[in-house]
C-alpha cells in the first residue's frame, strides 16, 4: 500500500479541502464510496464517469489493494483511496468538498445502530462534508438495513430520489445497475434481491432515530474462498 500514489493512510497528509488541487489537479465533483471493500465500485465508477473524481474510503488495507493497484496500473487518474475508519470522515474533507455518497453492500450492523452508514449518527457526519442537496445512493443485499434505512428516511425529511427493493426487476435506475462488485454477483447467484435507494442530503438541525423493531437477516456472506471453491466442484 505504501508504493501507491493513490492511496492515502497513516500517517496523514492534510488533504481536506486540497483533494482538487493537490491530487485531481481538477475542479471536477468529488464522488466517495464508503466501505469500499476491494475498490471495485471505485474503479468501476472512475472508469464510466472520467468527468468525476472517485475516493474509496475502507480500514482494511488488505481489501484496498486490489482496487488501488488496479487503478493505478490503469492510469486512472481520478480515483484515489483513503484508509480510515469511516466516523473520523470529517477529519479529512472540508465542509462542502463531497458531492456524492456510494454506499454499496456495507455491513448491516443489526447489533449497534451508530455503526450502520445509513444512520443519523453518520447522517449528521455527511452533512458536514457534502454539499447541500449531494446525493447519497445505498445498495444493500441486506432486507435489515434496507427497512432500516427507509425507516430513517421516513422520520428524517431527506428527499428521496430512488427506491426499490429489487433493482434488477426494474428498468428506472440504470445508473445504480451498470457495475456489479464481488459480494452483489454472490447475492444474485443465491436468488437475493438487491435493493437501492438514493436521497439528497438537505440540512437538518435535528435528527430522529428510528427505534421500530426490525426483523435480522436470516443469511450470511459465503467465505473469502467461495468462488475457487465452487470451481474445484463444478471442476
Amino acid at each position: 500500500m505504501e508504493t501507491f500514489s493513490n492511496v492515502f493512510q497513516p500517517p496523514y497528509e492534510p488533504m481536506a479541502g486540497q483533494w482538487r488541487e493537490r491530487f485531481f489537479h481538477n475542479d471536477n465533483p468529488i464522488v466517495l464510496e464508503l466501505g469500499c471493500g476491494r475498490g471495485e465500485y471505485t474503479v468501476g465508477l472512475a472508469r464510466k464517469y472520467p468527468e468525476k473524481n472517485f475516493i474509496g474510503v475502507d480500514i482494511k488495507g488488505a481489501r484496498m489493494w486490489a482496487g488501488a493497484k488496479e487503478a493505478e496500473l490503469s492510469g486512472l487518474k481520478n480515483a484515489a483511496f483513503l484508509r480510515t475508519n469511516i466516523e473520523f470522515i470529517t477529519q479529512f474533507f472540508a465542509k462542502d468538498e463531497v458531492d456524492e455518497i456510494w454506499i454499496t453492500f456495507c455491513d448491516p450492523q443489526m447489533k449497534k445502530a451508530t455503526k450502520r452508514l445509513t444512520s443519523t449518527y453518520f447522517m449528521q457526519r455527511y452533512q458536514q462534508i457534502v454539499k447541500p442537496e449531494g446525493i447519497i445512493h445505498l445498495k444493500t443485499d441486506s432486507p435489515f438495513l434496507y427497512t432500516y434505512t427507509t425507516e430513517m428516511l421516513r422520520l428524517n425529511p431527506y428527499p428521496v430520489l430512488a427506491n426499490t427493493n429489487d433493482l434488477y426487476a426494474c428498468d428506472q435506475y440504470p445508473d445504480a445497475q451498470t457495475l456489479k462488485t464481488h459480494y452483489e454477483k454472490q447475492w444474485l447467484d443465491r436468488g437475493l434481491s438487491i435493493k437501492y435507494i438514493a436521497w439528497q442530503l438537505s440540512p437538518l438541525t435535528q435528527w430522529e432515530e428510528p427505534t421500530i423493531e426490525i426483523e435480522k437477516d436470516s443469511y450470511r456472506s459465503y467465505g473469502r474462498n467461495y468462488n475457487s471453491e465452487r470451481k474445484e466442484n463444478n471442476g
